[in-house]
């Protein structure tokens, strides 16, 4: 199947929601996302249309990446927000470099197993890359063995940082893997 991959543009709001809520509903959305699917339906439309006009093409300091299969359905999804240097990160780390930070990962199912997720980080790095970013990071549950596995296989790797989310989702932990610029 042929995917066209692009960024969101910022009316694209009303897609940009159905297909968060539709990653929300994914089995393993719970080791995955740090809010429910209740959570994120209960958003007045002013969130999402905020959401998409900062991640969407020409917006600075992230980028949401999609893929559009040929019926025009989004399928899958990918973010890449900026991590400028001197600041702190999500969870009060402090950023050392200038660095990608890729986030809210999903392809539906029907999708899986394509190459299409190879195709949304491709294009994801490549802005990331565009943005002088020197690294680009990624930060997965440790039970997410899936997650893992992918993306081991579109070339990151665990960089030994462990993200305690104790605040947000118990006792358990986030381990950080990351890609360095070629």
């Amino acid at each position: 199947m042929s995917y066209v991959i692009r960024s969101i543009r910022p009316d694209e709001w009303p897609a940009v929601k159905e297909l968060r809520l539709a990653s929300l509903q994914d089995p393993v959305a719970h080791l995955a996302f740090l809010e429910t699917y209740e959570e994120a339906l209960a958003k007045p439309d002013s969130f999402w249309q905020e959401r998409a006009a900062g991640a969407a093409e020409g917006a600075a300091g992230a980028r949401q990446i999609i893929a559009e299969a040929p019926d025009g359905s989004w399928v899958g999804t990918l973010a890449v927000l900026v991590e400028e240097a001197g600041t702190t990160d999500w969870a009060g780390f402090p950023v050392e470099r200038k660095q990608g930070h890729v986030v809210g990962v999903f392809v539906r199912p029907e999708h899986r197993g394509t190459g299409l997720t190879k195709e949304l980080f491709d294009a994801g790095l490549e802005w990331a890359w565009g943005w002088g970013a020197e690294r680009v990071r990624l930060i997965v549950h440790e039970r997410n063995g899936r997650a893992q596995a992918l993306y081991r296989k579109v070339g990151f790797v665990p960089s030994g940082v462990t993200v305690p989310v104790a605040a947000v989702s118990g006792d358990e932990n986030e381990l950080e893997f990351v890609i360095e610029r070629p």
